[in-house]
């Protein structure tokens, strides 16, 4: 464990020099309240109380400081990879001003919605816990917006190899998680998961309708819709209860409707374009969707067999042994013959040497009668007889 601390460290180091200067800001922050939190009750002072949050307190400076306060070394890690991992993920596609707005957005809206939430609580119980011994500070909230963000941007991307998890399953999941946790008891408050609910819806809404692109504002894809964050046997429930929310809010004008866009005067056909799809990002999914076609096609043609070398030299081999070695007459093959024993070799080599020596000494090297040469004369012609020690 020792010797992986180094190189830990040094990567971190690494990783931090190159993000801007609102992720070195935000994460110095952390660590200094943490460091602070030691002689000073921070929690207190400056997480959402949600009895101080409202009248007639208005302690409303802590909306903004609650999601850099951390009392344990665990949740200052936490707080510090999220909003790494958003300077390295989001920032390249958003830039530092869009991702400070983002931070802000949803650490506001998630103290605001948290505390509102421990108020209607006291008002249904009457029990002054909730306004008063409740401490809603950290990074659950931010974590949950940055979730959601990265779902609309990489959301096909694997988390997990076995069993295979997608990103865009890492909100629902996270939010399991953290449920558990609280009937377990391994969580003392619900403070974290209210705040990380809220946090992700906040980071959602501000998505899908507020956030600025160069083609307009907000998000109205179908992969981002409200329901694609559920089960898909509970999406088309899902989708039907958050349609009719969202036609509400148009009414009221909280919200705007969608807007489709038809550009008649394209070469080919008709062309849709919807309000929020950056040409970036769309660049970016198709180099992901290229990326992934690749690997695809690699994995297929690593998995298809091969003949080795071994087998075509050997293939080669028999060949030329065979096209090299003709056939006796007769149709007799001479590799059939030479399987027979060498001692039979031997003396048929012997006897069908002293038959030449005979019919050549009697015959005085002329050819035979009638101009037909005898079958024993093309075997002699391939066969020595072996010598003698």
């Amino acid at each position: 464990m020792n010797r992986y601390l180094p190189v830990a460290r040094q990567h971190f180091l690494a990783a931090l020099a190159s993000t801007s200067v609102v992720v070195k800001t935000i994460s110095a922050v952390v660590v200094l309240l943490y460091l602070l939190s030691w002689a000073v009750d921070t929690p207190y002072a400056l997480g959402v109380t949600p009895g101080y949050l409202f009248p007639p307190n208005f302690w409303v400076w802590t909306l903004v400081t609650h999601g850099v306060v951390e009392q344990h070394i665990w949740g200052v890690a936490a707080n510090v990879g999220t909003v790494m991992a958003c300077g390295r993920l989001l920032e390249p596609l958003w830039g530092a001003l869009e991702l400070l707005i983002f931070f802000a957005v949803v650490n506001v809206s998630a103290g605001l919605l948290a505390g509102l939430s421990y108020l209607l609580t006291y008002v249904a119980t009457f029990d002054l816990d909730y306004l008063f011994a409740v401490r809603v500070n950290g990074a659950a909230g931010f974590l949950g917006g940055v979730l959601v963000a990265l779902k609309q941007t990489m959301g096909d991307t694997t988390v997990l190899r076995v069993p295979q998890v997608r990103l865009k399953a890492a909100p629902a999941l996270v939010l399991l998680l953290l449920a558990l946790l609280r009937l377990s008891g391994l969580l003392d408050s619900a403070a974290p998961l209210a705040a990380y609910s809220f946090g992700a819806l906040s980071g959602w809404v501000y998505l899908r309708f507020y956030q600025r692109h160069s083609r307009g504002r907000g998000d109205m894809s179908d992969h981002f819709a409200f329901a694609s964050f559920f089960p898909e046997a509970l999406q088309p429930a899902v989708g039907l209860l958050a349609g009719l929310v969202h036609a509400a809010l148009v009414k009221i004008k909280v919200c705007r409707k969608m807007v489709k866009r038809y550009d008649v005067g394209a070469p080919s056909s008709i062309t849709i374009s919807l309000p929020g799809t950056d040409p970036q990002d769309a660049e970016r999914r198709r180099q992901l969707a290229l990326k992934a076609l690749n690997e695809r096609l690699k994995r297929v043609e690593d998995q298809s067999a091969w003949p080795s070398m071994d087998d075509e030299e050997d293939d080669d081999e028999d060949e030329v042994r065979t096209d090299t070695q003709p056939l006796l007459p007769g149709g007799r093959d001479p590799a059939s013959s030479s399987s027979s024993s060498s001692a039979p070799r031997t003396a048929a080599g012997m006897s069908l040497s002293s038959t030449s020596s005979s019919s050549m000494s009697q015959s005085g090297g002329a050819p035979s009668s009638g101009g037909v040469q005898h079958p024993e004369s093309s075997i002699i012609s391939f066969e020595d007889a072996p010598s003698r020690s």
